[in-house]
């Protein structure tokens, strides 16, 4: 059994398709087919469901393709571990839900600091879908909620928790917004808000439901820059955490209100339970550890503000 034959089978169960995964693994397509081949005889069972097309795993394969997971992984692992260098190198693959991009680089910034070799992959994903790819080895630490689904199973690094707030735009009518620092006070606005995939916005529903209040949601985005683009230039409200907002270069000032009954979710670190960290993820978590991003956070709602208005960027 080689190396190579598990990373065939990896590929072609991430592309399934036979010519994109052997053009993904620089080989021609029967060399693939054939050294997936001389696997399932070397294990004398059948791997692949095959016709005039790829059709799957068997349930045979399905398990073979998970250790074939954990083998690359620990052997990508091990060349970490016994690098002759003393400064690390390679690529932390990150998965982050859409409301922490812009902290991940508060986190990325201190690791530069402590490690300027390494780069990063920063992929915008749902919390499930950073489930599935850390189980699938196709990521190496999630940057997600914590609640008892996600943290089940995983090493977990708690960091902040957000609050929400409303964003208002600028000049928007005090008068209507009078008493808007509730969420029952919120159904007059138009707003702007996350798509409804998200979970962030089925938080926000929750929040709107609790309240008594069906928001008028003008527009669904699945990008947080669309939402404050829309603030600044189409006189929409939204709902976003505070830790959004405080990472935010100030080029505008635009009305910022904490929201009550104060709705928070954790947010932290979650990578899979091994008996030792990788070193790459070593190395980030150790520096997430010391990182006070809860105090950054709440400081930014406790600046004195004129008129509740704050700084957020829209470039």
């Amino acid at each position: 059994m080689f190396i190579r034959q598990l990373n065939y089978l990896v590929t072609l169960a991430k592309e399934q398709h036979f010519a994109r995964a052997a053009e993904l693994c620089n080989v021609t397509q029967p060399a693939l087919s054939s050294a997936i081949r001389s696997l399932e005889n070397e294990l004398g069972l059948v791997i692949v469901r095959r016709g005039r097309r790829f059709l799957g795993l068997t349930e045979e394969g399905e398990r073979v393709l998970g250790w074939a997971r954990q083998t690359i992984a620990a052997l990508d692992h091990m060349r970490q571990d016994v690098s002759v260098s003393n400064l690390l190198t390679g690529t932390v693959r990150i998965g982050v839900i859409p409301t922490t991009m812009p902290v991940v680089s508060l986190l990325i910034a201190t690791c530069r600091e402590a490690h300027p070799l390494l780069r990063y992959a920063v992929r915008s994903l749902s919390s499930d879908a950073i489930l599935r790819q850390l189980d699938e080895y196709e990521l190496d630490i999630g940057f997600t909620y914590l609640d008892d689904h996600t943290q089940a199973g995983f090493e977990v690094l708690p960091l902040y928790r957000e609050r929400y707030v409303l964003v208002s735009p600028t000049g928007s009518d005090d008068d209507a917004r009078a008493g808007s620092g509730r969420w029952d006070a919120l159904g007059d606005l138009q707003f702007g808000l996350l798509d409804s995939s998200m979970q962030n916005r089925q938080v926000i529903n929750a929040a709107f439901r609790r309240a008594g209040v069906q928001p008028k949601v003008v527009l669904e985005a699945d990008s947080l820059l669309t939402l404050m683009s829309n603030v600044q230039h189409a006189g929409l409200h939204t709902v976003l955490p505070h830790s959004v907002l405080s990472v935010m270069d100030s080029t505008r000032r635009d009305a910022v209100t904490p929201l009550e009954p104060e709705l928070t979710r954790e947010i932290g670190l979650i990578a899979r339970d091994l008996p030792s960290r990788p070193p790459l993820v070593a190395a980030l978590w150790r520096v997430a550890q010391y990182l006070d991003l809860q105090a950054s956070f709440d400081a930014f709602l406790e600046r004195p503000q004129a008129s509740a208005a704050v700084s957020a960027e829209v470039s």
